[in-house]
């Protein structure tokens, strides 16, 4: 990687030294070929799982494994938004796993939406950041996609700390961690389907395109949505429509 890192630009040239700062991606020439794998990967293997199941499946069941999905990773949520400091969000994630659990079957309806406490997403990488931790440099990581050191570290930390990864891991099923995983892959990717398609045909240069849709993205949820406009946007993390592309959580933001 180090090979492979950008040429920085003559001290000279303030604004070529102002532009290759506020990129920051010192290592562009390997995370473009990382990129580039991550795309051949998707489209041998998590494109045409995506295709199949939006083609074959009920959208009513689509929508009630989806919604099971997000109700399982409550304790992940509630977690970080404790360690935000964000209380009134995690009653509502409290009582939004509550409901759903029961009157929504396990999940599979999202009841608690229906009552006006719409589903959110927290991670450990969103409260490194309202701790002051700095982003640093972007990354792309093969398989998991756009991000940044802090917010891998965050990955690690919320697959760590899950509780059903550790319940898993600690009887011998890894199975399931196996299944959760491809199964939000292939969910995920298939909601935006037609929203990826656009975007890779669309872009001009489309490492650069997620790289800066990435950043926004994460921008906007750190700050609750406050920042950006909700600007959509492929990024990291469980939510990811593609992850094994370029990670993230949902483009089109529905829930």
């Amino acid at each position: 990687m180090f090979a492979g890192c950008a040429t920085m630009p003559d001290p000279a040239d303030k604004e070529a030294v102002a532009e290759f700062k506020e990129i920051n991606d010192p290592g562009e020439p390997a995370m473009r070929a990382i990129f580039e794998f991550n795309l051949a990967l998707d489209k041998m293997v998590l494109k045409p799982a995506a295709e199949f199941y939006k083609g074959f499946v009920p959208p009513v069941f689509q929508s009630g494994v989806h919604n099971f999905l997000n109700n399982l990773r409550t304790p992940i949520i509630l977690l970080n938004d404790v360690l935000q400091g964000k209380f009134e969000r995690a009653g509502t994630t409290l009582s939004r796993f509550i409901v759903n659990t029961t009157v929504g079957v396990l999940g599979l309806s999202d009841k608690a939406a229906e009552m006006g406490m719409e589903y959110h997403n927290e991670d450990f990488g969103q409260t490194l950041a309202v701790w002051g931790a700095d982003e640093g440099p972007y990354l792309m990581l093969p398989i998991l996609g756009p991000s940044n050191p802090r917010d891998a570290v965050g990955l690690a930390v919320d697959f760590l700390t899950d509780p059903i990864n550790l319940w898993a891991n600690n009887t011998h099923r890894e199975e399931v961690v196996w299944a959760r995983t491809g199964t939000r892959a292939v969910d995920e990717r298939a909601r935006n389907f037609d929203v990826i398609e656009d975007l890779e045909k669309s872009s001009l240069d489309f490492y650069a395109t997620v790289r800066s849709l990435y950043r926004q993205r994460r921008k906007d949820e750190i700050n609750d949505g406050k920042a950006s406009g909700n600007m959509p946007a492929p990024g990291l993390g469980e939510n990811s429509p593609f992850p094994g592309t370029f990670g993230g959580s949902e483009v089109s933001q529905s829930k």
